[in-house]
């Protein structure tokens, strides 16, 4: 198997994304011995069903892309995502809670929703949009999930003003202690820059150029 390939979250998250290319996304993953599929709550039972009977982990994300719905929405979005079968929670955190000063709001929330996904023997990730961080604000982040017991901390919706960045993943890899895993996603087109950022620490690689990456 080519090393690139078990680390990649096979994902389309498109707003005029359709079942069929969910259908191919799983597909695809499975050929390629991807980690996981990763497309919007609407789609999981589809992708659920799609990679039954194989290794690759079924991946929905959460209050996505901006994660300033209220904790209640999040939560009962999360419940859904889990009673229909995914095995991997990708979170987006408030961060209007964030940047207002709001530190406990935010704690709470990832606590929450990390303690749910936990009891459904599934793995979170938490988005926390390092784009829109400093140094400073990257460090607490980063200690509020260490706080809060997450799996993984991932770098971007890829919706946000910058995606992956390998001193932010090598930060974090600096930051984070060994057992939370980092997930650099956004903008990630080719092999050369998935394999840079495997080498800054990230563990997981979310793009939607997966089958481009591969060696033949």
């Amino acid at each position: 198997m080519d090393i690139l390939a078990g680390r990649i979250d096979h994902t389309m998250l498109a707003m005029n994304m359709q079942r069929n290319d969910v259908l191919r996304l799983c597909e695809e993953a499975v050929a390629f011995e991807f980690a996981a599929v990763c497309v919007p709550s609407y789609f999981t039972r589809d992708m659920v069903d799609a990679l039954a009977g194989s290794n690759v982990k079924a991946c929905t994300v959460i209050g996505f892309p901006f994660g300033y719905h209220p904790h209640l929405v999040k939560r009962h979005e999360t419940e859904i995502a889990l009673r229909l079968g995914a095995k991997e929670i990708d979170f987006v955190i408030n961060q209007a809670a964030w940047f207002s000063g709001d530190r406990k709001y935010v704690f709470d929330e990832i606590s929450a929703i990390t303690a749910l996904t936990h009891s459904q023997q599934a793995r979170i990730k938490v988005i926390i949009e390092t784009g829109y961080l400093n140094a400073k604000q990257l460090l607490d982040l980063c200690n509020v999930c260490v706080e809060a017991g997450v799996d993984y901390v991932k770098t971007s919706t890829g919706f946000g003003k910058e995606g992956a960045n390998v001193a932010v993943v090598r930060e974090m890899r600096r930051i984070l202690p060994e057992n939370i895993a980092i997930k650099a996603s956004g903008g990630i087109q080719n092999r050369a820059f998935a394999l840079e950022l495997l080498a800054a620490g990230a563990d997981r690689i979310g793009t939607s150029s997966g089958t481009k990456m591969i060696l033949p």
